[in-house]
């Protein structure tokens, strides 16, 4: 039932493919109708008669071959666009999922959905649902046109038919939770391999290669263990089921032998009973088989099923406001309390209440863990705060769509995104309807024109996965030439300057301040000299705002921003 909203869109090929699945399994059943006219016709003197049997009997092969065409053209397809239909519905879901969803489930898992559950549900879609329909038929069919060749024969192979079906029964529920639980261990472990090879430098610098290979391994043997009983499983109810079946078909064919010895029965009639035997004894071969896949398929679907349908603890109102003129910039926190899930028993903000102004600039500083990033997740929505409220211009958060308050802000976090493409889409990120002179002028601005036209194809140079060809501050820089670029009333910036040297930061800084003048700015900074310049400073400790006022009065005041400048300034650790 869960790919039915998949299916639907696609009706007419579904109904396409069932008429070509209807049909090529009539043409099936009819072959032994013509076998046995062709037997029976040897014995007749009428040589028109018999060319006639055999032209029908080659017209009806050419007409299964053609059924059987365009069953695999249509099933197939159909099985590919519905299989590409939830590969994009599942990322389109889980790409736009909050973070305190990615705490619970790891990356890696997510892509194995993804990847591997729907590979397997491809397979059974495109193929296995196709057989196990066309063996279905074939043996619903198969056992009418047995009882009306002979019913005694007939009555015979039913017999046996529960002893069939129990197996099958018994062990598909196995085979579904077994097939459940090695799909989970796949997951573990492509997630587990996606982080090792992710972090694969810290894995290298600490020789913790081993260890990590080990615990890979463990993991994937578990998977291999799951797969042994799921395998193990399945071939005893083939075993089961084979041997009940074509033990039956041998006996059947000993009486039938008996009954043409006794001129009961034709010897046509007998080839034309053995047939139908051996196609509907094949057909519950075949569905015992592929009923192993269609339970495999089950958990797949589950699993992508249980993605699609994943509550976000944030949700877009079901009417959005809008964003006033576009936004000027006003933020607004009102006694704000934020517990992150994972730490419920820690107040990352406890109470606080600010408001910056538009163009206003307004530093954040105190010691890790206070919850100034914090402001900065809440800002961006990534959560909802436990009580209190945040405006935007004068409206909640919570009242706007997610994407329209998103698109007034422009960040630059401590650690840069930088993706697997050149230099110049990864700051045309910030706006992808950017010109190449735009995109030239905000790495100007951020100080990274100068290195990006070094570069061996300039800013069309290959990045690297992560941006391993670049060094810390030039990601950095790149980073803030996308905030740049997108040129929104907010400007978020986290530790923006935190890799850079002191000349590429003393122009950076440059920069942002030519920015900030016309726009909200909010910085994040553990480097006192970064936020000298702000018009206000406000300072966390604990999850509250401790102190609040401009460097020079802060400093005259003492307490905790006076002790964490004499520090920096008295040693050095920041610059002028």
């Amino acid at each position: 039932m869960g790919l039915l909203p998949f299916l639907w869109p696609h009706r007419v090929m579904v109904a396409g493919a069932i008429v070509a699945l209807i049909a090529t399994a009539m043409v099936s059943l009819t072959l032994p109708l013509a076998v046995r006219r062709v037997v029976d016709g040897f014995e007749t003197e009428n040589a028109a008669l018999l060319d006639q049997y055999f032209l029908a009997a080659l017209a009806i092969a050419g007409l299964l071959a053609l059924g059987t065409g365009a069953r695999y053209y249509l099933v197939t397809r159909l099985g590919e666009r519905v299989v590409a239909d939830i590969r994009k519905a599942v990322f389109e879901r889980m790409i736009a999922m909050s973070p305190a969803f990615y705490e619970r489930i790891m990356t890696g898992e997510v892509l194995s959905r993804i990847t591997t559950d729907t590979t397997l549900l491809l397979s059974v879609i495109s193929s296995s649902v196709s057989i196990a329909l066309r063996n279905l038929l074939i043996l619903l069919g198969g056992v009418g046109l047995m009882l009306w060749t002979s019913p005694k024969l007939a009555g015979a192979v039913l017999l046996i038919v529960p002893l069939v079906i129990v197996p099958i029964v018994v062990l598909g529920r196995r085979l579904r939770v077994l097939s459940r639980q090695n799909q989970d261990w796949i997951a573990e472990s492509s997630g587990n391999a996606s982080e090792a090879l992710l972090s694969a430098q810290t894995v290298q610098a600490f020789t913790h290669e081993g260890p990590t290979a080990k615990r890979f391994s463990d993991v994937t043997e578990l998977s291999f263990g799951s797969a042994k009983k799921r395998i193990a499983t399945r071939a005893a109810m083939t075993v089961i089921v084979i041997a009940l079946v074509f033990t039956g078909v041998v006996g059947v064919l000993w009486v039938g032998a008996r009954d043409v010895r006794a001129e009961v029965m034709s010897v046509g009639a007998l080839i034309q009973f053995l047939i139908y035997a051996i196609m509907v004894a094949g057909s519950v071969g075949a569905l015992s088989e592929i009923w192993g896949e269609l339970q495999r398929a089950a958990g797949a679907t589950e699993r992508l099923v249980e993605l699609l349908q994943t509550e976000d603890t944030v949700a877009d109102p079901q009417n959005g406001v809008a964003l006033p003129l576009g936004g000027r910039g006003e933020i607004t926190f009102s006694d704000v309390r934020f517990h992150y899930p994972t730490r419920p028993e820690i107040a990352a903000l406890d109470g606080v209440s600010f408001t910056v102004k538009p163009g206003e600039t307004v530093a954040l500083v105190g010691p890790s863990g206070a919850g100034k990033s914090t402001v900065f997740q809440l800002l961006q929505r990534f959560y909802d705060p436990d009580s209190g409220q945040i405006t935007l211009d004068g409206v909640a958060l919570a009242d706007m769509e997610r994407q329209v308050f998103r698109g007034a802000i422009a960040m630059v976090p401590q650690d840069p995104v930088i993706f697997a493409a050149s230099a110049r889409e990864n700051i045309r990120f910030g706006r992808p309807d950017a010109t190449d002179a735009e995109v030239e002028a905000a790495a100007l601005a951020a100080a990274a024109h100068t290195f990006l036209s070094a570069l061996p194809k300039g800013y069309d140079t290959y990045v690297g996965e992560r941006g391993m060809m670049l060094s810390g501050g030039q990601k950095q820089r790149i980073a803030i030439a996308r905030a740049i670029l997108r040129d929104a009333p907010i400007l978020l910036l986290d530790e923006a300057t935190s890799a850079l040297d002191a000349e590429s930061e003393r122009a950076v800084q440059d920069a942002v301040g030519e920015l900030s003048k016309t726009r909200t700015t909010l910085i994040v900074a553990h480097r006192l000299a970064t936020v000298k310049q702000a018009d206000r400073i406000l300072v966390f400790d604990g999850g509250q705002i401790v102190a609040e006022g401009t460097h020079d009065g802060l400093v005259a005041a003492g307490g905790l921003y006076a002790r964490l400048a004499r520090l920096q300034f008295t040693t050095g650790l920041a610059a002028e």
